[in-house]
């Protein structure tokens, strides 16, 4: 025990847990965050019955026609007194009734408005006494998995292991060269690779308390699956966090002030925020830009991670979005060794 005291990789690791617990915003953004954004965006796009959908009809018969729908619930308005009701949002659809048939008033760039129209044209036409030309029955499914929260919870870690592997590296660097701490540590019989072990031995320990907290709260509170293997899980994790922390060492291996860093910090991480996937598809992009989003390691991380939690994909499966992140491991790295300064 007293060899590993006395070790200079050892302390160094310490010194990086100590300086961690000392600052409380750090332990927010990187502990609670997490879990507060998934449970706003679970509230906000959970799973819930179909809208009943407010229209009016010209006529009474009408509005009873419209009231047999279960999606919609309709009253009865004079066309002015309904013009305004859908001017000012308080029905999506007005029906009127004319010499021809039925005319509806309503809003088409509107999405539930257009909604209302079709359920409302069904309505009246049922009533009417159409039949439909083929038998159609409804196969209802609440699987866990299609949820938009397991969708996001992936995107969510990878966002955070992103984001607390690189500001925590970079900003730790720069400020130790801005204090002249690099300078007296290269001066001491330290071992230059040991200052930058450091890093990343105090990561992979956080790394295990960072992401059981989250997918532990996730699992438990929402329910979100984990089709894959847990050991490759894991595997996915570290070899992320590994890739991001390589290019937050490469971000601050010259930068000599903190806003430099944080400039360069949010240049290397806001493309990603956007691009990655993080709350909706990677692929909505134009296919023009698709080659520069799948290349991003963020893509390839929240890619892996959904491939493995909601789809239960082996890592041979996943080999291309692997490869990128080992790419970024290290070519970053190697990069970042070359030109580290130390002064």
């Amino acid at each position: 025990m007293s060899s590993l005291q006395h070790s200079s990789l050892f302390q160094l690791t310490l010194t990086r847990f100590r300086l961690f617990l000392r600052e409380p915003e750090a332990i927010f953004w990187i502990f609670i965050f997490p879990i507060l954004l998934a449970v706003g965006l679970g509230i906000a796009f959970r799973n819930r019955p179909a809208d009943i959908l407010q229209v009016a009809a010209t006529t009474p018969q009408l509005t009873q026609v419209l009231t047999a729908d279960k999606g919609l619930t309709a009253s009865t308005m004079d066309e002015p007194t309904g013009t305004h009701a859908l001017a000012t949002g308080g029905i999506l659809l007005l029906a009127i009734k004319t010499a021809e048939g039925v005319e509806y008033k309503y809003d088409d760039t509107n999405p539930d408005a257009r909604t209302a129209r079709l359920l409302a044209d069904r309505a009246i036409q049922t009533g009417a006494g159409r039949r439909d030309a083929v038998q159609a029955d409804n196969q209802l499914i609440h699987e866990t998995g299609a949820r938009y929260i397991d969708f996001v919870v992936p995107g969510l870690l990878g966002m955070n292991l992103m984001s607390s592997a690189i500001w925590g590296l970079g900003f730790a660097i720069v400020e130790a060269r801005q204090k002249k701490l690099l300078k007296r540590l290269v001066a001491s019989p330290m071992p230059r690779w040991q200052y930058l072990s450091s890093f990343l031995l105090s990561r992979l320990v956080m790394l295990v308390i960072e992401v059981g907290a989250f997918l532990s709260f996730a699992r438990f509170v929402f329910g979100v699956p984990f089709r894959g293997s847990v050991l490759e899980l894991a595997f996915l994790c570290v070899l992320t966090s590994l890739s991001f922390s390589a290019l937050g060492l490469l971000v601050a291996s010259r930068a000599r002030t903190m806003e430099a860093a944080s400039g360069l910090m949010n240049l290397v991480m806001l493309p990603m925020w956007i691009l990655s996937g993080v709350f909706f598809s990677a692929s909505r992009f134009p296919a023009i830009i698709q080659p520069v989003v799948r290349a991003l390691p963020l893509t390839a991380a929240i890619d892996a991670l959904r491939g493995n939690m909601l789809q239960g994909l082996s890592l041979g499966q996943m080999a291309i979005p692997v490869g990128i992140l080992l790419a970024w491991l290290i070519v970053p790295f190697a990069v970042s060794l070359r030109i580290f300064r130390w002064r």
